[in-house]
């Protein structure tokens, strides 16, 4: 017996994670920012 389907399983779940800890931070930055634009007009253009 064989332990590579478990150790593919151990990295592909690992990388499912960072890469939705990348996206949800990508998500939350896009959403503080707004939140930023929405409170602070300095970086608006006039």
């Amino acid at each position: 017996m064989t332990h590579l389907p478990f150790i593919l399983a151990s990295y592909g779940l690992a990388a499912a994670m960072i890469l939705a800890f990348a996206l949800s931070a990508w998500r939350r930055a896009g959403l503080a920012k707004r939140r930023l634009a929405a409170v602070d007009p300095r970086g608006r253009d006039a």
